[in-house]
């Protein structure tokens, strides 16, 4: 005999996948070329010296080096400032 009485389907229990978002590479990390730095909604990083931006916002390196995370002051569409990130590979002298 069934010890719950009528078990049925439930209206809930649904959710969707992460979607795996977030920094992939860090501050003083090494990056080949074509490797994903971040992986985000909106521009919260932006992209800096030998880094590009997909169409997604992703930032990913377009030359091999170090990553380097630096903080500048822009200006803003009704002329003040704020801090931006901004993402950069610092490409390693050959030996």
């Amino acid at each position: 005999m069934a010890h719950i009485k009528a078990g049925g389907s439930t209206k809930l229990g649904r959710d969707s996948q992460g979607q795996r978002l977030g920094t992939k590479l860090y501050a003083g990390q090494y990056a080949k070329i074509g490797n994903i730095i971040v992986r985000q909604r909106g521009s919260k990083i932006r992209p800096g010296i030998n880094v590009r931006i997909g169409k997604d916002d992703t930032l990913y390196a377009v030359a091999s080096g170090t990553i380097k995370f630096t903080n500048k002051r822009v200006r803003t569409f009704d002329g003040g400032y704020k801090m931006a990130k901004y993402a950069n590979v610092v490409p390693v002298e050959a030996k």
